[in-house]
């Protein structure tokens, strides 16, 4: 189980986090056994925050090392003058904002198959982590054939951080073959759907105007996707029939069942409350029967989607999905490197 940075991230959330507070949830939960963390370079904010945070980690539990995984997404409109040196300065900017001397895992991505420099874009990484700056590459939200192309460069992947949940199996479709075919490990964020699958929703109509957050607009589209409310509320009442019998709740069953699938390595879990670290927590303990994951499957089966590649239905700039994507957040730190400024 790993805590996932975005929801810390400025502009996520209406109102905003308070600082001190987020550094005392980060804390406890390293105080509870979580160990990694998650980030990006393109989440506002986040990645200075886990730098204070690993430097009061540091400084009072020593002997219990967390690890940060952060990623590197080069800007939309910049990818056509992506080089080595853009590569560098980002990765250094990253190593400064974390206050580390390698970073753990980087997760990369790129945005457009009509720009070429994906593949050497990677080479470059790879380059640094010869240099011992990087331990670990991985990709995120990248199909298979998109994945083959930077592997058959030369480039071994670790991981690949994708979307997968009950609402969202587009992992099924090749990846996680082509996981345990090469040995990497899916690490899935949106396991509970932004909050959609919690008990909250159990029995409620669809919510109507402005949604507190963008992890709610994103999967409420997911909802949609997946075959509509009722669909949805019938999916959400066999998970609670199933948590019933484990004496568990929704979300729980929920996380269980995404890590028991071929290929998951973990889930990436998002909380700003100590409870819900908690309650995430509590996958690790269920064990869900085949009877369990049977009653479960036949409601995926029927669903129609979120159909195609993982990611598909977000790269197309024309869809809904791609309504809530920011795609030139590096923008302007090159050159001064103050998240105030963005």
């Amino acid at each position: 189980m790993i805590l996932g940075g975005w929801q810390f991230s400025e502009g996520h959330r209406r109102g905003g986090l308070d600082l001190d507070e987020t550094l005392e949830l980060l804390v406890a939960a390293a105080d509870r056994g979580v160990t990694t963390f998650d980030c990006a370079d393109i989440y506002t904010g986040v990645e200075e925050l886990y730098g204070r945070f690993l430097q009061r980690w540091r400084s009072t539990s020593a002997t219990t090392p967390v690890r940060v995984h952060t990623k590197f997404v080069p800007d939309f409109e910049a990818l056509a003058d992506v080089d080595e040196p853009y590569v560098r300065r980002i990765i250094e900017r990253s190593l400064t904002r974390l206050g580390v001397e390698a970073l753990d895992l980087v997760h990369y991505y790129w945005w457009r198959d009509d720009v070429p420099g994906m593949e050497q874009t990677a080479l470059w990484l790879a380059a640094l982590q010869g240099e011992g700056k990087i331990r670990h590459i991985g990709v995120t939200n990248l199909d298979v054939d998109r994945v083959r192309r930077i592997e058959d460069a030369g480039v071994r992947l670790l991981s690949n951080q994708v979307q997968y949940s009950v609402l969202d199996r587009r992992p099924e479709a090749a990846l996680k073959d082509h996981c345990l075919e090469r040995g990497s490990g899916l690490l899935c964020f949106g396991a509970l759907a932004g909050g959609f699958l919690t008990d909250r929703w159990l029995g409620a109509p669809p919510p109507t105007g402005e949604l507190d957050n963008r992890s709610l607009v994103k999967y409420r589209l997911i909802i949609d996707e997946f075959g509509g409310w009722n669909a949805y509320q019938a999916l959400l009442s066999e998970l609670r029939s199933v948590a019933d019998e484990h004496a568990s709740d929704v979300a729980t069953v929920a996380v269980r069942f995404v890590l028991d699938q071929p290929s998951v390595a973990a889930v990436i879990f998002g909380a700003t409350r100590l409870g819900q670290v908690e309650r995430n927590l509590c996958a690790l303990s269920l064990r869900l029967t085949e009877d369990d994951h049977a009653r479960i499957r036949r409601h995926l089966d029927a669903a129609p989607g979120p159909a195609g590649p993982v990611f598909g239905l977000e790269r197309d700039r024309d869809g809904p999905h791609s309504s809530i994507m920011r795609y030139n957040l590096n923008r302007g730190e090159l050159l001064e490197d103050d998240v105030e400024q963005i």
